[in-house]
């Protein structure tokens, strides 16, 4: 994933910064607790298609 496409993505929903989980390939929201999956490596920022995570 190239460092200056992380800088300027955002999540969708909420415009908060998203954090780059290498292994699963997403890109994570902290605060709406969602997970933007990255296929061939292109995030893939649809709402729809994000994974829901567990309340911290």
């Amino acid at each position: 994933m190239d460092s200056r496409l992380l800088e300027i993505l955002v999540c969708p929903l909420c415009k908060g910064p998203l954090q780059y989980d290498k292994p699963a390939q997403e890109l994570i929201c902290r605060a709406d607790h969602l997970a933007f999956p990255i296929k061939d490596g292109i995030p893939v920022m649809l709402e729809s298609q994000a994974r829901t995570l567990p309340a911290e």
